[in-house]
């Protein structure tokens, strides 16, 4: 099992995507940590989870300029505050993406494809780390999609062709996002810049020969059961992991950036499409971890990517992997 400490500093997380537009105390890594990255090719990190392995690979980030309604009803000045009492710079929210992938039962699966260079400059790192990783993306088996927006899934096609960057693995969708983003009426309502990618989620996924759809509440992988995470968007699905005694949680998008919202879980992030919900899913997972003594892995938590959630005060603290 690895080992963690309640050093009082940070990680960077986040999850936000242009293409969407905008509708109490902490436990932090080190500050140092959290600004400098290690040296390119070696932006990732593992742990044991039982007998399975989990590696958190980093894709880029994304340094989002402050907004008035990034947080409802909270103020920039608030968000800086908040970002400087977890030692982040306050200069920009920065938004990191952090891919997890486990290797269970033989098996490799990653959860989501990352952003495929398609997004914030910076992102598109996901290949070359798996590299330094010893993950080969020709030997990855399953994909397993939380929900749908572009961070998640652009790095499983091609930028102008959407071709598919890995057509060997089987990619497991929840049900109920491929429903919400092709349902004509669903998406004659969404802003215009959502029904982008609404295309280019009809144009691709539902169309692919390898693509499984998933319900909530059962073993879609053996070891792992997916789990209904509903509100950050109508079909967000999230995953736990069971090996031997072990247990961990790929959280997706449940929290976001760990200095706001995992502090401050009853803020609403303005990519939630359903914020109250979204809080209340937030502190049902968070205590189900808490219970569980599970691994979280977030994928906006930057590296490690992984620790444990515990209570602080009215809210939770992000403890991560030493």
């Amino acid at each position: 099992m690895p080992e963690f400490s309640r050093r009082d500093v940070v990680v960077s997380a986040g999850a936000v995507s242009a293409v969407l537009g905008i509708q109490g105390p902490m436990a932090f890594i080190g500050a140092a940590e959290a600004q400098e990255l290690p040296a390119k090719g070696q932006r990732f990190s593992k742990l044991k989870v039982g007998d399975a392995e989990l590696i958190t690979l980093y894709d880029g980030i994304f340094q989002k300029p402050h907004a008035d309604n990034f947080i409802k009803g909270v103020t920039v000045e608030q968000t800086k505050a908040a970002l400087k009492a977890g030692g982040q710079r306050t200069d920009v929210v920065p938004i990191t993406f952090t891919i997890p992938v486990v290797k269970i039962g033989g098996k490799t699966i990653m959860f989501d494809s990352g952003t495929g260079g398609q997004m914030a400059p910076t992102a598109g790192e996901l290949s070359e780390n798996m590299k330094g990783a010893g993950v080969n993306p020709a030997k990855v088996d399953i994909i397993i999609v939380t929900h749908f927006h572009p961070d998640h899934i652009f790095g499983l096609m091609e930028k102008g062709t959407n071709k598919q960057v890995y057509p060997n693995a089987e990619i497991l969708v929840p049900a109920a996002e491929l429903k919400y983003w092709t349902d004509p009426a669903e998406v004659a309502k969404m802003p215009k810049g959502r029904q982008g990618l609404a295309k280019r989620v009809a144009a691709t996924l539902p169309n692919w020969k390898n693509v499984r759809r998933i319900e909530p509440g059962v073993e879609v992988v053996p070891g792992i059961t997916s789990v209904a995470a509903y509100g950050h968007t109508p079909g967000h699905t999230v995953f736990s992991i069971a090996s031997g005694s072990s247990q961990a949680m790929v959280l997706a998008d449940t929290a976001n950036v760990p200095a706001l919202f995992v502090s401050n879980p009853e803020w609403q992030v303005a990519f939630d499409a359903d914020g109250p919900m979204a809080i209340e899913t937030r502190r049902k997972l968070f205590d189900q971890a808490i219970a569980e003594k599970a691994i979280v892995a977030g994928y906006h938590f930057g590296l490690p990517g992984a620790g444990r959630i515990e209570k602080d005060g009215k809210g939770f603290a992000f403890v991560p992997a030493a």
